[in-house]
């Protein structure tokens, strides 16, 4: 396997700062495409994705290291056995984290990945949990989203990081096929892909963003019982939040989809206790953005604003970056990213330095997706949100 980097728009004395960096492979037909990535303690960057799998309905595990200049340094690809890898990447105890599923059984298994890619750990979890759809780091221990294709339950747990499940609760997802049909082409990769989430109000109750009761919901919960504390109804699997963040007690920022139209909510009341439709949150449309499209949030600050980074992908195979004050909700500025080739994203983190790192999926000649970074400089950030 041979890896090289394309970099473009960076200059020596700026690239640790600034950088935009494209990694092939010269397996032709490959296909790697991005998940997620977190900075390591050495100033590089760990990067998760998923491959493409010939003899499989699944997509395989795929880690990259690169350095802090976002050269390449070490890749692994986990044995085809384990499969479906999904976000977080998540950070606890000096490792990182993700969950992935065992090809035959389904069940859910956490992998441990050590940041120099030395030491990887697949342990299965104990609870039975099976097709893993989203999780992220509350506390001491992940929240995972799952699905039991056993009992049609959208099932959210509390997970340690030693692999014991500390919580379960399932949740109904209605009755019939055509309820479980496009969850299942969701993990084969055979119909649409939904943007399952889990995560909770500060000091508040845990939520997921999956199926409930026949819809693609918002679900409330303190994980107590069945029935949801509050719900966020989408239109069955046409419409529903694309992502939530929340911001402080009920507010939250969010962007939500409906039927190819997408519209972004920089600043939401979504009350945790109440029955409630997305559509009656209207927000800003965006009509340069593709249908359904792919949303990413991250809270930051940027030359002392409070900022809200809304990444998520145009017509025009762009990477779009919003920038809106978390305050007023007011649209602050944005910045495209992207050249030559299709782009789609993937995460959006900040950086030691309050940078920002944009990682995404590129699309070589077109077809062959792989995966590049974006390292913006907090000068540059800067200029975008001063008015």
């Amino acid at each position: 396997m041979f890896f090289t980097s394309c970099v473009e728009e960076t200059t020596p004395e700026l690239e640790e700062e600034k950088f935009a960096r494209l990694y092939d492979d010269n397996r032709f037909n490959e296909s790697i495409i991005p998940i997620d990535v977190a900075q390591t303690t050495d100033g590089g960057y760990l990067v998760l994705a998923k491959r493409r799998l010939p003899e499989s309905h699944f997509t395989g595990i795929y880690l990259m290291k690169v350095n802090s200049r976002g050269e390449f340094e070490a890749a692994q690809e986990l044995d085809v056995q384990y499969v479906n890898p999904v976000g977080e990447l998540m950070v606890a105890d000096g490792n990182h984290y993700f969950f992935c599923m065992d090809e035959l059984t389904v069940q859910t298994h956490l992998v441990r990945v050590s940041e120099n890619l030395e030491d990887i750990a697949v342990n299965p979890l104990q609870a039975g949990l099976t097709y893993p759809a989203a999780a992220s780091l509350q506390g001491n221990e992940f929240l995972l989203l799952s699905y039991d294709h056993m009992e049609k339950l959208s099932v959210l747990s509390l997970v340690r990081p030693d692999g014991v499940v500390t919580a379960s609760q399932g949740y109904d997802i209605g009755v019939g096929d055509e309820v479980e049909e496009p969850i299942i082409n969701h993990f084969i990769g055979g119909g649409k892909k939904f943007p399952f989430q889990t995560g909770r109000i500060p000091g508040g109750a845990y939520f997921f963003n999956g199926f409930y009761n026949y819809t693609f919901s918002l679900v409330f919960t303190d994980l107590n019982s069945e029935e949801p504390m509050g719900v966020v109804q989408g239109q069955h699997d046409d419409g529903g939040f694309s992502a939530v963040l929340p911001i402080v007690s009920t507010k939250f920022a969010a962007a939500r989809f409906n039927f190819g139209d997408n519209f972004l909510l920089p600043n939401v009341v979504l009350p945790p206790n109440a029955i409630t439709s997305s559509v009656d949150y209207p927000g800003n449309t965006l009509p340069e953005l593709v249908p359904n499209a792919t949303v990413k949030i991250l809270r930051t600050t940027i030359d002392g604003t409070q900022t809200l980074v809304f990444a998520s992908e145009t017509r025009s195979k762009q990477i779009a970056l919003l920038f809106y004050d978390e305050a007023t909700g007011a649209l602050l500025g944005s910045h495209y990213l992207g050249f030559s080739n299709p782009f789609e994203v993937a995460s959006v983190i900040a950086t030691e330095d309050d940078g920002l790192l944009v990682c995404g999926t590129a699309y070589l000649a077109g077809r062959f997706p792989r995966i590049c970074l974006f390292k913006l400089p907090k000068e540059e950030l800067a200029e975008k949100v001063r008015r």
